[in-house]
């Protein structure tokens, strides 16, 4: 009897052992975000603007022939029905929003995520801080498609601050695709790869929010990495970056802009391409 009751707690143990084991084991499987983002080292050229390590990378980080930037904001392009916003990563910190409230800014963009590795640190008070305020405010995910799929990113995004939802202050959360700040221009993909990751990420998206991601790009890495590919101009939202007076020519075939990105001084400054009504029926969808 006794052999008996040792023999089956043993039993009992074992499987209790086994079922910690296989829990630790599945926690454990997907790769150490921290390793991950240990593999990617900035260049030289990204080190000079202020990217250190892995996460740091931010919208419009390479000013180049297509994105000079510029002095002070080109106030006098302006038309009337135009909104004026920010965009902010973990290089601001924690940002003084009354401050940006007071300087007549009413939306904001945040950095939520970078690849499948990085969330940014200052997330809460940006994000909360500038609806708190009175802004209109989403969140952005700076892509790396060398590193994962674009449904992956997708999904990691929506997972940490880069949902949806319809309260008339929150915009869709946005896609960062632009130079690479740890490696080859275009990831070493190829123009039709990359237009195929870009449509998983868009798709991924759409498919847990309801919502059409806004393509944040430049008409010089967009026409370089995707071939100019027009796969998006009917149903994205284009954010471009263009650091001069005027959008100038917009990538991809899009007939309009929804946010031009035009300066970086002394925060990267971005202009809603319509009136206040329109932006929050962005918001609501």
């Amino acid at each position: 009897m006794k052999s008996a009751l040792f023999t089956g707690a043993a039993v009992t143990l074992g499987l209790i052992l086994a079922s910690i084991g296989s829990a630790q084991a599945n926690a454990a499987s997907p790769a150490d975000a921290g390793s991950r983002a240990a593999a990617h080292q900035p260049t030289a050229q990204a080190r000079q603007h202020g990217i250190e390590k892995a996460g740091d990378a931010y919208m419009g980080w390479l000013a180049n022939n297509s994105m000079t930037p510029a002095a002070a904001a080109p106030a006098v392009m302006a038309p009337a029905a135009t909104v004026e916003g920010i965009d902010v990563a973990s290089h601001q910190g924690n940002v003084d929003w009354t401050a940006q409230w007071n300087a007549g800014r009413r939306f904001a963009y945040v950095k939520a995520t970078e690849g499948n590795y990085y969330t940014n640190p200052y997330f809460a008070q940006q994000y909360n801080g500038s609806y708190n305020v009175g802004m209109i405010r989403g969140a952005y995910h700076f892509a790396t498609p060398n590193d994962s799929s674009g449904a992956n990113q997708a999904t990691y995004f929506v997972a940490h601050g880069g949902g949806w939802s319809r309260d008339g202050k929150t915009l869709p959360g946005a896609l960062d695709i632009e130079y690479n700040p740890y490696g080859a221009t275009c990831y070493g993909l190829s123009a039709s790869a990359m237009v195929s990751w870009i449509r998983d990420f868009a798709n991924t998206y759409k498919a847990k929010t309801g919502r059409d991601v806004p393509i944040y790009t430049n008409l010089d890495w967009w026409t370089r990495c995707t071939g100019n590919s027009t796969a998006f101009n009917t149903t994205n939202p284009l954010w471009v970056a263009k650091y001069a007076s005027s959008p100038g020519t917009l990538p991809g075939g899009w007939g309009f802009h929804t946010i031009w990105q035009y300066s970086s001084t002394p925060i990267d400054q971005d202009r809603f391409n319509g009136d206040m009504s329109r932006l929050q029926a962005l918001a609501n969808g």
